[in-house]
């Protein structure tokens, strides 16, 4: 199964703050907030969704398509991603603008406040998925996840004129969407990803319920946290998968990705659902375990290891032969 993840390709500047956001905010004085905050540390890391999705499932051996826009920066994060069994081929490099940047800062709560600078993002809406399947031979999936608003609607049209399934993974752009377009990115998705915060605002905005929005997809894959995650169709029971257990608790950014690297790769696997998510859950416990969203290493032993504590031998046994 071959899969294409579209989405931001971003560097991350990473920041964390010792006390509480929340003790610095005055209730009264929420419309004219301004605030600055000592900070303990920099990490600057490579991120943006897409790149993010991609490593995890390169980790995992699924060999996936990176699909976005970067600047004449993205050399050396070009080298690295290829070293870790991402295709960048599909790239598109722009000419004036640089990589984007995604600053955040996380409090003692792990409660982050961030920034994105979108730069050669913008230029994602150049991009023709037919290009990328006519050069990888072929493309079972295309996750759109979240990148330059133009590019995502161009990219699902393309998709469904096309006859490709899709997944809609809108994450930080929901906030900036309005019902129309959502309606227009989720109709006809293979796979609506989304955590339970971001399922209510997605419900809010379209105006449609629940069951609506499960008539209009395949799967409603909708990430609950610390809980793990809920797998919906229509006509037939949830699946429900918990988190692995976690050595640590280092920082949540790119836990969300990880998952959808994992559950993607499960997918490519052919190993069915209830497997390809115990596998996101798993990926996304060693990303929560480490500061930085691709700074985790994979050791398949000590993997399966932790996979079977968390889910059983026979789960275990229907992975390991696909693990990179």
């Amino acid at each position: 199964m071959r899969i294409a993840v579209s989405g931001s390709i971003a560097t991350d500047h990473l920041m964390t703050f010792p006390g509480r956001f929340a003790d610095q905010l005055v209730a009264d004085q929420l419309h004219t907030v301004s605030l600055s905050f000592l900070v303990d540390n920099l990490d600057v890391r490579r991120g943006g969704v897409a790149a993010n999705i991609c490593f995890g499932m390169g980790q995992l051996g699924a060999r996936p398509i990176l699909v976005g826009a970067a600047g004449s920066d993205f050399d050396e994060y070009r080298g690295w991603l290829e070293r870790h069994g991402v295709d960048t081929a599909s790239v598109h490099i722009s000419e004036v603008l640089h990589t984007a940047r995604f600053v955040c800062t996380t409090d003692a709560d792990h409660n982050q406040i961030g920034s994105f600078y979108t730069g050669a993002m913008s230029e994602a809406r150049l991009i023709e998925i037919e290009a990328v399947a006519a050069r990888s031979g072929r493309l079972d999936l295309v996750l759109i996840g979240a990148d330059d608003p133009e590019a995502m609607l161009r990219h699902t049209e393309e998709c469904r004129a096309r006859q490709i399934p899709f997944a809609a993974d809108f994450s930080q752009q929901i906030a900036r969407m309005d019902g129309e377009e959502i309606r227009t990115l989720l109709d006809g998705a293979a796979y609506l990803f989304s955590n339970e915060y971001e399922k209510g605002l997605i419900e809010s905005k379209t105006g449609w319920s629940d069951a609506e929005i499960l008539a209009k997809v395949g799967h409603r894959v909708t990430t609950l946290g610390a809980q793990g995650v809920r797998i919906e169709r229509t006509g037939d029971e949830p699946i429900v998968v918990r988190t692995a257990e976690e050595e640590a608790k280092a920082d949540p950014t790119g836990v969300g990705d990880a998952f959808r690297a994992g559950f993607l790769s499960g997918l490519a696997w052919g190993v069915g659902l209830e497997r390809a998510a115990q596998v996101g859950c798993m990926l996304a416990t060693l990303v929560i375990e480490t500061v930085g969203t691709q700074e985790y290493q994979l050791h398949r032993a000590r993997f399966m290891d932790r996979f079977t504590k968390a889910y059983g031998h026979e789960a275990a046994a229907q992975i390991q032969g696909h693990l990179g």
